[in-house]
């Protein structure tokens, strides 16, 4: 709730004051509509799985994380965004299974937190997919910034209500309690710089690059947690989650490579569209100069 209150009011600053990138025309029954279910998605998404680090260790939520993909094909073919393919779905058990060896290896295994969990990734996956029915579909495009600009007070909103109902009585209870401006204050700067650099990353690569990232980021953090946090790590739990990251990088790949053969298809059917233009243009000259020709010869 804090890093919703200071991303709405940073977006805030950058958006109408600097004017880094300007703001979307959107209408408010299109916020209501689009916006509100998006970022009531996004609340949960974050509530539950900031509540699944009570109960799992760093390392083993980063795992359960690699079911993402799984969750956003099986919902997007839920909802028709996706078209069911078979290579896609034996990779997507492929993943599967590599997460649910992960947790077999699991030492700290709490039924609690994994269901936690799941749920925070069901809840992002559906988010995600809604972005691409509410706003894509409509032609709205939102970067990092201005996601933060529309969709973080919205966020706040939502992630008050359990604040107010379960948090505010234990922290009002216990007096001796004292808000620490600079743990919190540069917690919520690292959560803005990660989407800045997200919006950066995205637009001088791509977002399949911001997913491989990711891929790396999980890895860095499982070493970190093992390493720094004593987290422990057993080998079962890297075998697990090393094939479901073998899943994922080729999940990563097709993509890539669906993406890459669209542009050339788009490409191709522009250059055909160009040159059918000019073959026209060309006859009509021709069809112009023809009569020109006749009286000339006459």
């Amino acid at each position: 709730m804090i890093h919703m209150a200071f991303c709405s009011s940073l977006a805030y600053i950058l958006v109408r004051v600097f004017k880094i990138v300007d703001p979307i025309s959107m209408s408010l029954d299109t916020y209501l509509k689009s916006v509100v279910p998006i970022g009531a998605l996004y609340s949960l998404s974050l509530w539950f799985s900031n509540s699944a680090y009570i109960y799992l260790s760093v390392s083993f939520i980063q795992m359960l994380k690699a079911l993402m993909p799984v969750a956003v094909y099986s919902i997007g073919v839920s909802f028709k965004k996706e078209s069911f393919k078979k290579e896609t779905m034996i990779n997507m058990v492929s993943i599967s299974l590599g997460v649910a060896v992960a947790a077999y290896g699991e030492a700290k295994f709490d039924v609690f937190g994994v269901t936690l969990q799941l749920m925070a990734v069901a809840f992002e996956a559906t988010r995600l997919v809604l972005i691409q029915i509410l706003l894509n579909s409509k032609g709205i495009k939102l970067n990092p910034i201005t996601s933060l600009y529309y969709i973080a007070p919205c966020c706040l909103v939502f992630l008050s209500f359990p604040w107010f109902v379960m948090e505010y009585p234990l922290l009002r209870d216990k007096s001796s309690l004292r808000f620490d401006f600079w743990v919190f204050g540069s917690n919520s700067l690292c959560a803005f710089a990660l989407n800045l650099a997200v919006f950066l990353l995205v637009g001088k690569t791509s977002a399949l690059t911001m997913n491989v990232a990711g891929v790396v980021k999980d890895w860095l953090l499982i070493a970190f947690s093992w390493s720094v946090i004593k987290d422990t790590v057993t080998p079962l739990n890297l075998i697990g989650y090393g094939l479901a990251f073998l899943g994922v990088a080729y999940y990563n790949h097709s993509k890539l490579v669906a993406l890459k053969a669209a542009e050339a298809q788009k490409s191709v059917q522009k250059d055909d569209f160009e040159a059918g233009k000019l073959l026209e243009e060309r006859n009509g000259k021709e069809d112009e100069e023809s009569p020109r020709k006749n009286e000339n010869r006459n």
